[in-house]
């Protein structure tokens, strides 16, 4: 019965564990998904940027050319 109960813990420690590592991969990847939302609208708004410049520029145009 004892080797029963101790093999039991074991599993149950090996899930908790598992468990463990698998939460503070969860959170890593949360933190990277933040990050790379982030990043794509700081993107975006510098795309905005550029267009609005070259848009801009393009109005400067002569229109004969």
């Amino acid at each position: 019965m004892d080797t029963e109960i101790e093999a039991l813990e074991a599993k149950v420690n090996k899930v908790i564990a598992v468990v463990t590592q698998l939460r503070a991969e969860n959170e890593s990847l949360r933190s990277q998904l933040a990050a790379a939302e982030a990043e794509k609208l700081r993107l975006q708004q510098t795309m905005t940027a550029a267009r609005q410049r070259l848009e801009g520029l393009i109005d400067k145009l002569p229109e004969d050319l």
